[in-house]
């Protein structure tokens, strides 16, 4: 399968984020930051340095904060400047997004009906080829973006759908969608299907899908038609598996670390990560971790 541009990028962003509460009840999880930086924010500058051209954000109405958070803010970069903080101003307006260097959409998705429905509801707003789906949820953090690697990938994976994913230990399995692998080569998987959360004993492999997804433009149709499934949602696992035998399956083993942030386990765990790499939080981490000096008392 030749190259094609992968032009766009759909961020799911209406869920809820029952296991956050309360902190959620006013603050959209995708914008809880790891250290100093939302979520939401991780996930737009990986997209950035990919190149896509245009952005949708599906959300809900009840998540306003997060639009708020995407573009750009004129009024509080100027009282930023006002107060003598033009380096923060600065750190704003460069994170924020304006439609020089990527189209910027925000569609609604009123009802919990499952990732597939949240996908299928850029359906009008997608450019033409393939298209990436980014979960905010799934951190993955490294010197190289996971979907830019994707993207470099995608031609030689010869198939009309990619997953990113990661060998994780079996009795793992049922927390995950797991490929049924045929080969694998380098980076790349072929798979022949995906199995959604397997008990150990019943997993085709131990090769896990995490929330990274360059799908062909045949989802949309595959989409259309899905049944309800694990749920009583429109699952996007289910729609891509439809498409298996046409289109093909991959599976691309990334070269980050990932933290599954839709937990708060994982939420802690990159935040740990994140300081552990930055020295300004390294007394603080020894104190804790009873690693610090003795103090003499005077």
């Amino acid at each position: 399968m030749s190259a094609a541009a992968v032009r766009t990028a759909i961020f799911p962003v209406a869920g809820l984020g029952t296991r956050f509460l309360p902190a959620t009840k006013a603050t959209p999880k995708e914008l809880l930051p790891v250290i100093d930086t939302p979520l939401i924010q991780y996930a737009i500058d990986e997209a950035r340095d990919a190149g896509v051209e245009r952005m949708i954000f599906v959300s809900h109405p009840s998540k306003g904060a997060i639009e708020r958070h995407v573009r750009a803010d004129a009024d509080l970069a100027a009282t930023l400047r006002a107060r003598g903080k033009a380096r923060i101003a600065a750190e704003l307006e460069a994170a924020a997004l304006d439609d020089d260097e990527a189209e910027v959409l925000f569609v609604m998705q009123d009802e919990p009906l499952g990732l597939g429905h949240a996908v299928n509801c850029a359906r009008d707003h997608v450019l033409d080829g393939p298209v990436a789906v980014i979960l905010p949820d799934d951190l993955i953090l490294g010197p190289k973006g996971c979907l830019s690697e994707m993207i470099e990938a995608y031609g030689e994976a010869r198939a009309g759908h990619m997953v990113a994913v990661m060998d994780v230990p079996q009795d793992r399995t049922g927390a995950y969608g797991v490929l049924d692998v045929t080969a694998r080569s380098g980076r790349i998987s072929q798979a022949r299907g995906m199995v959604e959360k397997p008990a150990p004993e019943k997993a085709p492999s131990n090769t896990a899908v995490v929330g990274r997804y360059i799908l062909d433009a045949a989802i949309f149709e595959a989409l259309a038609t899905q049944a309800p499934g694990a749920g009583g949602e429109i699952q996007l696992t289910d729609a891509i598996a439809r498409g298996i035998e046409r289109l093909g399956l991959a599976g691309f083993h990334f070269s980050g670390r990932r933290f599954d942030c839709g937990s708060k386990a994982g939420m802690l765990a990159a935040t740990l990560h994140l300081a552990s790499q930055d020295e300004e939080y390294a007394e603080v981490l020894a104190e804790f971790l009873g690693t610090a000096p003795a103090t003499v008392a005077a």
